[in-house]
């Protein structure tokens, strides 16, 4: 019988780089059950992949990127306190980064 261990922090980043994109939960899947037999690790559950694709887009969605506020600040549409938040805002989580995950 075979469990799953934790998840290799290059599965995070792929999974974090596919959900990005317009692909379905089942593709992102696929690539990462492909990536993770390649690199000799056992394949997540999709429920796993899943809730992670869900993840990094619920934290990219909640954070709105530092390019796309800089272009708002140049066509004055977000005032320049824009800098000031995000100054103060650090970095956007990560998917590894978060507790207990």
């Amino acid at each position: 019988m075979r469990f799953a261990s934790r998840l290799s922090p290059r599965l995070f980043d792929l999974i974090e780089r596919l959900a990005e994109r317009p692909m379905s939960i089942a593709e992102i899947n696929r690539l990462v059950g492909a990536e993770a037999e390649r690199i000799g690790i056992t394949r997540p559950s999709y429920e796993r992949v899943r809730e992670l694709v869900h993840e990094a887009r619920w934290l990219k969605n909640g954070h709105p990127s530092v390019g796309r506020a800089l272009l708002d600040v140049a066509t004055r549409t977000r005032s320049h306190a824009a800098y000031a938040e995000l100054a103060a805002r650090g970095p956007r989580p990560r998917l590894r980064d978060r507790p207990g995950k």
